[in-house]
């Protein structure tokens, strides 16, 4: 739908997606996101029967929208919702609403809740395979407690100490105030025969009835698009059951300064992004118990790694000191907190332990994912790359370990790109594109077929091809550059017009058709400078850090984090967002933040590794650096204006630059001509 500032109209914009439009008073919510494209399920048609098409009003001011999304812009809640509510088995959340029943009247922002959505995000933090020596921070000891009797005052709580001394050697151990509550329920339901768990501090931290053989903890990443949980055995460090869910702060911002602005802006908007981040929390933990048929009380240890604002957000400290310089963290140190302080609902006494921050934008996730991949014990220089809304980057060796941020944005998430969206079925994570005839094939997610293969329209005939993920975005923009559609620098060539009907014009520039069907999906030029700004921000970050680090070739290279665990590290490297190095040395390191909370949560003297490790990383800011300017213009190139990638050039053919400058140039010279003659 054209834009417009008529007043009969309103402008809505839906996260998390970020497709916005306007549409006429009184259209219906999901009428809207229909309209758009929006990822939303509805199977009664908008009767409001189904209810499978809730979403919820973002209230507030969004600068970045140019919207004050206020709680009258919307229609109040109507007979069809109540009705839905009274129904039996049909619940209707605090502040849910019914697309269908639910009116635009005035500009709005409107999320739209993950079990709302058709195609839910895949959240891709799996715990990896990893070599843990378990020294967990929470022991259990069974003992058997004399009863009391006539003869012998002593209270139950004395006798408890008594026996874990006898049988166990433990002494001077500390029992908090609330332990008393229970205890003496405990001892009895145990016929004087109890299980106590105590932590490494001498801390116990509970009592239960009878024997009892393990004890589970969580290990939690919280990013600022996924938050992903692995609960684990405490006593193997086996990984019981893994979780995740879509951070739900993203309908106050898709990056991190968005949801710094917008608490800016709004004094009590630190409390709602804490509040949103704890809640989802508590959903997933309740989620990864139920996953074994436990309950949330057995959990008594958590892990928490996160970026400095997450951090922040998570712990109740306003962020707002990180918006701007010297980005100063209220605390760069370790946190240990007891999880109620965090309104999480666990056992009373469960523990939660943050990894320390390093420094302004790099967090506890770059500390996790240092423990996880530990290139201080290594010779080999080492860089390793966290690549999200905010890249984190690490570069070093036993001797030396240097880390900078970079702010990459959302577009490798799928925002910023006219087709992208967030991993979720249907979206396009494979392509390839044939040299000679331009046409392309791919996969989506949720269907094995490539899609010039025999059976790939029946297969993907129920979830269809819906757009574009960050891998899908990497692999068409490399292969497009790779069979001469773009230009090194980035243009789409429009002289391949003639070669290919895939090429079509986009007003003064070119777009790539990717996808002929029901919805199609192109590739446009703004799409390729936001993949550019991007990748730009990040190699300049790492040159950077090989400046100052005074090397010119590294030995190994690892990509964390989800978008770096799914992308071809040669397609990666075709872009130019990592410098050049020996392929085989090239490697996903999974979601190594997690794995590093995994870690700590299973050997607690870990912590104290990784704490003194931290306090010897070298901090480089970028945004004070005379030179990133220099790096990032020198980066918009494909894969670099300057940089040699000799390793590349032995595993891929990359373009002839002079012939694809000759050709830029004659393409230049028809284009002033036709001025001329107009």
């Amino acid at each position: 739908m054209p834009l417009s500032s008529k007043v009969s109209e309103a402008r809505v914009v839906f996260t998390p997606s970020g497709k916005r439009g306007y549409f006429p008073i009184g259209t219906s919510v999901l009428q809207a996101a229909q309209n758009l494209g929006v990822d939303i399920d509805s199977v009664c048609g908008g009767r409001g029967i189904c209810g499978r098409c809730q979403i919820v009003q973002a209230k507030g001011e969004f600068p970045k929208h140019r919207i004050n999304s206020k709680a009258e812009n919307i229609s109040p809640l109507c007979e069809t919702e109540k009705a839905y509510a009274e129904r039996p088995k049909k619940t209707l959340a605090e502040g849910r609403r019914l697309s269908c029943a639910t009116k635009i009247l005035a500009d709005c922002v409107i999320d739209v809740p993950p079990d709302s959505q058709v195609h839910q995000q895949i959240i891709r933090k799996d715990a990896e395979a990893f070599d843990i020596e378990i020294i967990p921070p929470v022991q259990l000891h069974y003992v058997e407690v004399w009863e009391p009797n006539m003869y012998d005052p002593s209270g139950d709580l004395r006798r408890l100490r008594e026996a874990l001394e006898r049988e166990w050697q433990l002494k001077n151990l500390r029992f908090g105030p609330g332990m008393l509550l229970s205890l003496q329920r405990e001892l009895r339901e145990g016929n004087w025969k109890v299980t106590v768990a105590v932590d490494y501090l001498g801390q116990v931290i509970a009592v239960y009835p009878g024997f009892r053989e393990s004890l589970c903890g969580l290990a939690v990443d919280v990013g600022s698009t996924t938050v992903a949980a692995h609960l684990c055995n405490l006593r193997t460090g086996e990984v019981l059951a893994s979780a995740g869910v879509m951070n739900p702060q993203i309908r106050f911002g898709e990056d991190l300064m968005s949801r710094v602005s917008y608490v800016m802006m709004h004094p009590e908007g630190a409390a709602e992004m804490t509040a949103s981040i704890r809640g989802a929390l508590n959903d997933l933990f309740a989620n990864v118990a139920k996953q074994v048929k436990g309950a949330v009380e057995d959990i008594l240890e958590i892990t928490l790694v996160a970026n400095p604002i997450m951090h922040h957000l998570l712990l109740g400290i306003d962020p707002v000191e990180l918006g701007g310089a010297p980005f100063a963290l209220a605390t760069d140190e370790s946190v240990r907190v007891r999880a109620r302080d965090l309104n999480l609902t666990l056992h009373t006494n469960t523990r939660c332990y943050v990894l320390p921050c390093i420094a302004g934008h790099v967090g506890a996730d770059t500390a996790g994912m240092i423990l996880s991949e530990a290139p201080y014990q290594r010779e080999a220089i080492t860089l390793l790359v966290d690549i999200g809304t905010n890249a984190e980057i690490v570069l070093g060796n036993n001797e030396r370990l240097l880390a900078a941020s970079s702010p990459t944005g959302p577009a490798f998430e799928g925002a910023q790109i006219s087709c992208g969206q967030r991993a979720a079925p249907g979206a396009i994570e494979r392509v390839r594109i044939d040299r000679e005839t331009l046409e392309p094939h791919f996969q989506i997610i949720g269907c094995d077929l490539w899609s010039n293969e025999t059976g790939f329209a029946k297969a993907s005939k129920k979830i269809g091809v819906t757009g574009i993920c960050g891998s899908g975005i990497i692999e068409v923009i490399a292969e497009m550059y790779l069979s001469g559609i773009l230009s090194t620098d980035g243009v789409i060539h429009g002289y391949t017009a003639e070669k290919t009907p895939r090429v079509v014009a986009d007003g003064r520039t070119f777009s790539y058709v990717l996808h002929k069907g029901d919805q199609e999906i192109h590739v446009t030029q703004n799409d390729v400078r936001a993949v550019q700004l991007a990748k730009a921000a990040l190699y300049a970050g790492i040159r950077l850090l090989m400046e100052h680090l005074k090397v010119k070739i590294i030995d190994r290279i690892r990509l964390a984090g989800a978008f770096g665990s799914h992308i071809d590290v040669k397609y990666a490297m075709v872009l130019g967002l990592i410098p050049d190095c020996d392929l085989l040395q090239v490697s996903s390191a999974g979601n190594a933040a997690g794995t590093g909370a995994r870690i700590a949560l299973l050997n607690y003297e870990s912590r104290k590794e990784i704490e003194e490790v931290v306090r010897k990383v070298e901090k480089v800011e970028t945004a004070v650096e005379s030179k990133f300017q220099e790096h990032f213009v020198n980066a918009m190139a494909f894969p670099h204006k300057t940089d040699s990638f000799p390793n590349l050039a032995k595993a891929v053919e990359l373009p002839d630059e002079k012939n694809m400058q000759n050709q830029t140039d004659t393409e230049n010279i028809r284009k002033k001509r036709r001025r001329r003659k107009n």
